[in-house]
């Protein structure tokens, strides 16, 4: 075997305090903040003179990570479309069980989040949604009805 464990997704932000906020809101725990620099970042990212700050968010069972990434030096580069469809190419979206959707909505929404369509039930099994997150992406919502 050579994978053991899915260690974090990254997501690159603009404003790292709010980003925490989010998904303090959504039920995340900071587990730690650091400024990242130096030639092994720089050699890995493939970028010279690289400056940043990241957030590593926890999920309550202590399995999932979310890297939250600020980067100082370089600038960042904007994506075209800067707020991507379901559709595009590319990573899609993180999701996240949760105990009450419609509370999550309403947490969430406080922080600025917004349903990209609506909550709907899939079957007798969840009720689903999308959410526009920090940074544009999508986070997708799941509560359990079994």
């Amino acid at each position: 075997m050579t994978i053991k464990r899915l260690d974090h997704v990254s997501v690159v932000v603009e404003d790292l305090e709010a980003a925490i906020a989010f998904f303090t809101a959504l039920g995340m725990t900071l587990e730690g903040e650091a400024p990242v620099e130096g030639p092994a970042v720089d050699r890995v990212n493939g970028i010279e003179g690289i400056r940043l700050n990241i957030a590593m968010m926890q999920t309550p069972d202590g399995h999932g990570r979310l890297e939250l990434t600020k980067f100082h030096h370089p600038e960042l580069v904007e994506i075209e479309p800067a707020i991507a469809p379901p559709n595009a190419l590319g990573l899609r979206s993180v999701m996240f069980t949760v105990e009450d959707i419609d509370d999550t909505v309403a947490r969430l929404r406080a922080h600025g989040a917004e349903l990209i369509g609506e909550v709907a039930q899939y079957e007798d099994l969840y009720r689903l949604c999308y959410m526009r997150g920090p940074a544009g992406i999508i986070v997708a919502l799941a509560e359990e009805l079994f």
